[in-house]
């Protein structure tokens, strides 16, 4: 496995760091996996081109700038497969509970589900601040063999969004 990313910013702009794994097999779920990840960073009030997109296999293109959020702000995005917009799709949403101490009423709340618009559209409003990650979930129209066996790939759009409360 990977250590953390390391990358010095020099200079102003917007930085879009992203991840394509390889696929690994998910027993669980009887399928493989690839979740194309990214985050959106600004640096140096540079804030232009926050909304372009990297035109990965899947991904969520973001409506709302993707940093600089308060708690309560909404996020909106365009869940995409390749690039075309994916009406009615599922998004998961979950906190990054780095410190454990947040405790979900409901295991229903742990992992929240959204739907989007038949544009492709979802809104979300975070009630806490701290890191959200927003999961839009496909499956792949080629199946990969597992045990020689073709089995489902499942395609998440994956983008890590950080939210603050106003001080």
């Amino acid at each position: 496995m990977a250590g953390p990313l390391h990358y010095r910013i020099r200079r102003p702009g917007i930085y879009a760091f992203y991840m394509i794994p390889k696929p690994y097999w998910e027993p669980a779920e009887d399928c493989f996996i690839i979740h194309y990840t990214k985050a959106v960073v600004a640096a140096f009030g540079d804030d232009e081109g926050w909304d372009q997109e990297l035109g990965l296999k899947t991904e969520i293109v973001t409506l709302s700038k993707p940093f600089g959020l308060y708690t309560g702000n909404v996020f909106q995005g365009i869940v995409k497969l390749d690039g075309r917009p994916v009406p009615y799709a599922e998004v998961e949403v979950e906190y990054y509970n780095q410190d454990g101490k947040c405790t979900a009423p409901t295991d229903y709340m742990v992992t929240q589900a959204i739907k989007a618009d038949g544009n492709g559209v979802f809104t979300y409003a975070a009630p806490r601040a701290g890191w959200w990650g927003f999961a839009a979930l496909n499956t792949a129209k080629e199946p990969m063999k597992h045990d020689g066996v073709d089995k489902d790939v499942e395609l998440g759009a994956v983008i890590w969004v950080q939210f603050h409360d106003m001080k």
